[in-house]
């Protein structure tokens, strides 16, 4: 059966429905990149990236100068957020915005939060969520002498509706947790576990890094609270591109960010006295918009609106399948497990494999043009991106990690 996987992942590139837009972006020589599979921590630039910035500097920014932000700069994070909204996260307008980096704003957004729960004193969140959340929110509740509940989650699936329920109570401020888990790529089950945090009481926050622009959401349905992401993975922002913030429409009023900038008062150029907060999502803006890194946003989200987020999904699915029977039949008999969901209703946009040493296998991958993720100890993280990756990059990749394994053993 191994020796028909690569006429599988030619037969699934020929009859895939997205494989034109693989054309679409930079792709740097064969001699430098054979499989690219970490799409999930930086997606590739389009080539129509490049023009947009080109034009923009030279043309807005050096054309325009100062008047480029009377001519509609200043609308870009609610413009994009908007756009954003109806493209990826199944958001209705004017509750999305573009903003700071994703730390920045889930301090904004968790410390508004529990603002507007006056003595509750409770934060549950779960031990395997990313880093900088847990970070966050232990400045948080250090600050304000709050409560951390932790939920032991296990790192090969995620958080479960029935653990947030065994912990939450009347005390309980606001709950935060991750869509898609960054290390297993386990889905949690949003609008199920908002249901059990709303009974509570609670307001309900959630991490889309690693599912935006891969997974469809439905933020408006599922009754999600607030929501933060970044949009340099599935989104193609680019490295440290702006992160996006998103607030539900009835809590606007009443949830307050604390970082009170003139970008978020009711009329920035007054420059008066006194903070007035802007009316409606205006007011999670703090600073000067970073403009000139939204730029590539317009080209991707012109791009995913034509493919569709279902197709994107299909597709996603298709790959990290794929992957899948890769792992188990050339990997497995060479002791690589995999570290996540297998069901594909359980399974975000990418596939976790491990292995004792894979640390020491970066640098050959590398060198072979082969890039996958690492995440300690010893986990690989194949994160396809489904406009930017074929079947047959998949094959190349993971049989070059296959041969390093023998060759290693």
């Amino acid at each position: 059966m191994s020796d028909d996987l690569p006429a599988r992942a030619a037969a699934l590139d020929a009859a895939d429905p997205l494989a034109a837009y693989r054309d679409r972006f930079i792709t740097p020589p064969a001699s430098d990149l054979l499989s690219y599979l970490d799409g999930n921590s930086l997606g590739r630039p389009l080539e129509a990236t490049a023009s947009l910035m080109d034009e923009f500097i030279r043309d807005q920014w050096g054309g325009r100068l100062i008047r480029g932000w009377d001519e509609g700069w200043l609308d870009w994070p609610l413009t994009l957020g908007d756009r954003l909204g109806a493209v990826a996260l199944g958001a209705a307008a004017g509750q999305t915005v573009i903003a700071d980096s994703t730390t920045v704003l889930i301090y904004k957004l968790a410390g508004a939060a529990v603002t507007a729960r006056p003595g509750r004193r409770k934060i549950v969140l779960d031990t395997d969520n990313f880093p900088t959340d847990r970070y966050v929110l232990e400045g948080i509740a250090a600050a304000r002498g709050l409560e951390l509940v932790w939920i032991s989650t296990d790192p090969e699936t995620g958080i479960h509706a029935s653990q947030v329920a065994s912990v939450i109570d009347e005390d309980t401020a606001l709950v935060l947790f991750s869509h898609v888990a960054y290390r297993s790529g386990w889905i949690a089950d949003v609008a199920e576990i908002n249901r059990i945090a709303h009974s509570a009481g609670a307001l309900a926050m959630w991490d889309l890094c690693h599912s935006a622009g891969s997974v469809p959401i439905s933020l408006d349905s599922w009754g999600v609270d607030l929501a933060v992401g970044c949009t340099y993975k599935y989104l193609n922002g680019g490295p440290g591109a702006p992160a996006f913030a998103y607030l539900r429409r009835d809590l606007q009023d009443t949830v307050r960010q604390p970082i009170q900038g003139w970008m978020g008062h009711r009329a920035s150029f007054e420059m008066g006295h006194g903070y007035e907060p802007a009316p409606g999502i205006r007011a999670l803006l703090s600073g000067t918009p970073s403009i000139l890194a939204m730029v590539p946003l317009h080209a991707n989200l012109d791009m995913l609106a034509e493919a569709g987020i279902e197709a994107v999904r299909a597709k996603s699915l298709l790959l990290t399948g794929y992957v899948l029977d890769l792992a188990d039949e050339w990997l497995a008999p060479l002791g690589v497990e995999v570290a996540g969901p297998r069901s594909a209703s359980e399974r975000g946009g990418h596939v976790t494999l491990r292995r004792d040493g894979f640390k020491e296998f970066l640098s050959p991958l590398w060198d072979s043009g082969v890039i996958p993720d690492y995440r300690r100890p010893d986990g690989l993280r194949i994160g396809p991106a489904p406009l930017s990756t074929s079947f047959t990059e998949v094959c190349q990749g993971l049989s070059v990690l296959r041969d390093l394994i023998e060759k290693n053993r």
